[in-house]
């Protein structure tokens, strides 16, 4: 019998981690023994050089973003300190031109860092003005501290007396206008006193007192003015009194009292 001499060999196949990777291959084709290798079924995989470029590529386009970025962002920093002292020296410009408009009493070295270093409060200005109150009769003298010509700023006007809240150097002035019918040259005394709560005694700040000022018995009247700079202290109250009440012509520009710190 004769031998078939074409005979058929069956498929082989090879596998590995990735899978399949061999097809139709006849052992017959493949080898002149025979002998069948992986490496003629599966070659060796390419390295995927396309792929890692352009892996490459996008880390360094995001490196390349990241530094713009920083870049930018220190340049606006920059930028904006330096509006930011711009604007810090154009209010201490603002400031030395209010002081230079303002006359000398605010330009001592105290007010001028203060403007500078950007922390001068607004200072209440201590002062009162009080006029005459008509229809008294009783002393110490009492006063109109709102209407008309009066006002009180950081002074209290309590029991007919001016409380001083902030210790300093005061000036404080009193005018009183005596008048009469018929003249007597009885004396006429002008007093400015002081008292604390915390001292006993009450202080004579100033004192007027007029004698022969008239020359004849028919009507009268006389001006006694007092002023002065002092040094007061805290809940120091002050008020005026005077030898005769009924003699005392109450108008707001004849008779009134005041103060104000220095």
């Amino acid at each position: 019998m004769q031998q078939n001499q074409h005979c058929t060999y069956p498929q082989v196949f090879w596998t590995n981690s990735s899978g399949l990777c061999s097809s139709d291959y006849a052992l017959s084709g493949l080898s002149p023994n025979g002998i069948v290798s992986p490496q003629d079924i599966c070659p060796p995989l390419a390295v995927p050089v396309r792929k890692r470029f352009r892996q490459n590529t996008r880390d360094g386009a995001c490196l390349c973003f990241l530094m713009v970025f920083l870049l930018t962002f220190l340049a606006l920093t920059g930028v904006g300190l330096a509006m930011f002292q711009i604007f810090h020296l154009q209010q201490e410009l603002n400031a030395l031109k209010e002081i230079s408009s303002s006359g000398p009493a605010l330009q001592s070295p105290e007010m001028l860092k203060g403007f500078l270093n950007g922390t001068t409060e607004k200072k209440v200005k201590r002062r009162a003005h009080l006029t005459g109150k008509g229809n008294q009769q009783s002393l110490p003298l009492e006063w109109e501290s709102t209407y008309g010509h009066a006002f009180i700023s950081g002074v209290h006007y309590k029991n007919r007396c001016l409380v001083i809240e902030e210790a300093g150097l005061y000036f404080v002035y009193s005018k009183v206008f005596f008048r009469g019918l018929a003249c007597t040259n009885q004396p006429l005394n002008h007093f400015v006193f002081k008292r604390n709560p915390a001292y006993p005694d009450i202080q004579v700040l100033m004192e007027d007192k007029k004698m022969n000022y008239c020359s004849s018995v028919r009507m009268w009247g006389k001006s006694s003015y007092l002023g002065a700079s002092f040094n007061l202290s805290r809940q120091d109250s002050l008020y005026v009194s005077v030898s005769d009440v009924t003699l005392v012509n109450f108008e707001e520009s004849k008779t009134f009292f005041g103060l104000f710190m220095l």
